[in-house]
């Protein structure tokens, strides 16, 4: 599983040049609980969940307006954003778009 949850790490650093998914989510959200389900059987890519009740600046920067919301980042750039539950095929076929 390569799935890490931001602290007090900078995000910028640890997105920096790489291929990575952001998972923007809140505890209290059903839909994202149910697609943390889902990522944790994507083993291809590094995936950084990021709590919006936690990091609320990070979610202004990166436009978080619904949740749950992933941003997929290549070298260190917002690729793609999809905004509400996708299923573990829509996430790999744009994993594997990004390569």
């Amino acid at each position: 599983m390569n799935i890490k949850y931001l602290k007090d790490e900078n995000l910028e650093e640890l997105i920096k040049g790489k291929n990575v998914i952001i998972d923007f989510y809140a505890d209290w959200c059903g839909p994202c609980k149910i697609l943390s389900k889902v990522l944790e059987d994507i083993d291809e890519i590094e995936i950084i969940k990021v709590n919006v009740d936690e990091h609320q600046d990070l979610a202004i920067k990166y436009n978080v307006m619904s949740i749950p919301q992933i941003n997929f980042i290549k070298n260190g750039e917002i690729y793609k954003t999809e905004i509400g539950f996708r299923s573990k095929d829509e996430i790999e076929k744009i994993i594997k778009e990004m390569k």
